[in-house]
């Protein structure tokens, strides 16, 4: 189970971020979930699973419609969230790890708010060290549209669900990679290999 990747990393971070919107350099990320694995038997093994709200700047607020989307509401936020230099500690810690592979459905969202994020405490250099696997790409060479990661759960007849919160979301995208893995042995090939979306340039 994803022996080509972890012949070539030491470990597969499975990422997604929820956030205010879609602009990276001016929206904020509200939750991250992760997912760290390592090669384990014939299968892996999870070395640390992180889920975390995160405040917003003082004096924005929560729209309406990504409470909606998400569930997420701003009393949450205010009362479980952890600021933004506690959420980049974190976030070091599971990514400077040896030889990681970060994974997620749509990775070029998740890595401009994650660049623009890091580089907020000076620490985007972390991401030189990254190789990206972006299941969004994989699932568009295999299958018709749509392509929104619900559509990919059903397709794959996946026991997760697209809840539009990142935890759940990191683990629908690994239950993902894992199905497209055994489909055809061939991840390795899109290895930080993007597919054009003109949205997020």
């Amino acid at each position: 189970m994803l022996d080509q990747l972890f012949a070539k990393f030491d470990h597969i971070i499975v990422l997604d971020v929820e956030t205010t919107g879609l602009n990276h350099k001016t929206d904020e990320i509200i939750e991250f979930g992760g997912l760290c694995l390592h090669a384990g038997g014939s299968g892996y093994k999870i070395d640390e699973e992180l889920n975390m709200l995160i405040r917003l700047t003082a004096g924005h607020r929560l729209s309406p419609f990504i409470t909606n989307l998400t569930g997420i509401t701003q009393k949450a936020l205010d009362s479980q969230g952890i600021d933004k230099k506690t959420a980049c500690d974190k976030l070091i810690h599971l990514l400077d790890v040896s030889r990681p592979l970060v994974v997620s459905y749509n990775a070029q969202f998740d890595l401009c708010f994650l660049y623009y994020f890091l580089n907020m405490f000076k620490q985007a250099a972390l991401l030189k060290k990254i190789k990206m696997l972006d299941a969004l790409t994989v699932y568009r060479d295999r299958q018709d549209y749509p392509h929104k990661l619900a559509n990919a759960i059903d397709v794959y007849d996946l026991k997760t669900q697209n809840t539009h919160r990142a935890i759940d979301d990191a683990r629908a995208a690994l239950e993902l990679i894992i199905a497209m893995d055994k489909e055809y042995a061939d991840l390795d090939r899109y290895i930080n290999l993007f597919g054009i979306n003109a949205k997020y340039g």
